[in-house]
């Protein structure tokens, strides 16, 4: 069940900034355009995702697996973005660096801060 909640909770952060990006920049907000955009940070954060399944046998739900998921799902949508003629600007990976960060790393830090048993 873990599993499943990181998974949705790296998805939503994706189509979240998706949705953001294309409505800060005045495009549709249809499911169809959201996806359009967030596919290759979809495509990467799974890279990333693979990778520590791979490495560890466990899946990423530690803030420091979160650190391999944020590089995999950045470079990648990059490489992919570039290879698409989508933007890459320097002001952009540093927008995605910093939003995708704050979502990936923090869920991650706050699920494993201590739970306080008072009530």
């Amino acid at each position: 069940m873990r599993i499943v909640v990181g998974l949705a909770l790296d998805t939503g952060l994706i189509c979240l900034f998706a949705a953001i990006g294309r409505h800060n920049h005045g495009e549709t907000g249809s499911v169809l355009g959201v996806a359009s955009t967030a596919w290759p940070f979809l495509a990467g954060m799974t890279a990333g995702w693979l990778t520590c399944l791979l490495a560890s046998g466990r899946a990423p739900l530690r803030a420091v697996d979160g650190i391999t998921v944020l590089v995999g799902t950045v470079a990648i949508a990059m490489v992919l973005r570039a290879m698409t003629n989508a933007g890459t600007a320097l002001a952009f990976i540093a927008v995605a660096t910093a939003f995708l960060g704050t979502g990936l790393l923090g869920w991650r830090i706050v699920a494993t801060l201590p739970r306080s048993r008072h009530a």
